[in-house]
């Protein structure tokens, strides 16, 4: 018996397989093993719900309307910043997915540059590289933009290249058949097939850089994320409150367009 048949179920008896069973029952293990190294304390989380329910309440208050002005001004440079970021990755991910991709890539030097390129490309996350790039170009939405697009090429064109890889081969062999070229076949065979996994990919990054973008204000990188900030230093209730309802309209906007776009692609 296979590995992955022992981890079949319905078994033939009718039980969980005993694979299974061992599999979750080292997780669940690990998982008991780590939580006091990373102090995770169950009473302590319960103990502090009057705190934070506390604290929840304190920012159902009334809005301050004066700073709508200035919140549309900051929230649509956040909108712009991920929606440019987004737009350049895209741009570069495809490419570099094919590459990525074991079943396109026409090398496997260049399969393991690309794998290597997208690694490093995540390895840190964007706050980090917004103060390298604030430090390069100074403060504003360059840097944030910059920041935000470098780390998404790194998970767009890993995303990319999972779902190149997991295309339907006889389609692909069908176009080959009729002497179709090497850009033939990504154009015709392979990207018919990943389109609608591209599109939910893209505007899942996009509503990821969306938020991102709020935190880059930080460091300096532009966006609503500096007002957000300190809006709770300061304990402005009343901004945070407007900050973090826009947050959510634009993130639910977003979500909606990408069940249209991938329904109508599908």
């Amino acid at each position: 018996m296979t590995s992955s048949s022992s981890l079949c179920w319905p078994t033939p008896s009718g039980r969980p397989p005993t694979a299974a069973l061992a599999s979750i029952a080292v997780v669940l293990a690990l998982l008991v093993w780590s939580a006091p190294h990373a102090e995770i304390n169950i009473g302590r989380l319960f103990a502090s719900l009057p705190a934070m329910v506390e604290f929840l309440s304190r920012i159902v208050v009334m809005p301050e309307w004066d700073y709508l002005p200035e919140l549309a001004k900051k929230m649509l440079e956040t909108i712009e910043m991920a929606f440019i970021a987004t737009s350049i990755a895209l741009a570069l991910s495809v490419p570099i997915g094919f590459l990525a991709a074991g079943n396109t890539s026409p090398h496997p030097a260049l399969f393991h540059a690309a794998r290597a390129l997208l690694s490093g490309m995540r390895a840190l996350p964007e706050l980090v590289w917004a103060l390298v790039f604030v430090s390069a170009v100074g403060l504003g939405p360059l840097a944030g933009i910059m920041a935000l697009a470098l780390v998404t090429v790194g998970f767009m064109g890993k995303f990319f290249a999972e779902s190149i890889e997991v295309v339907d081969p006889r389609a692909v062999e069908g176009v080959s058949a009729h002497g179709a070229g090497w850009l033939q076949l990504r154009t015709f065979a392979h990207l018919p097939q990943v389109l609608p996994d591209f599109i939910g990919s893209t505007m899942y990054v996009l509503d990821h850089n969306l938020r991102a973008a709020t935190i880059l204000g930080l460091v300096g990188a532009g966006g609503i994320g500096y007002d957000m900030v300190m809006a709770m230093r300061l304990f402005q209730y009343d901004r945070l409150l407007l900050i973090a309802a826009s947050i959510y309209l634009v993130v639910t906007v977003l979500d909606r367009l990408s069940d249209r776009f991938r329904a109508k692609v599908i």
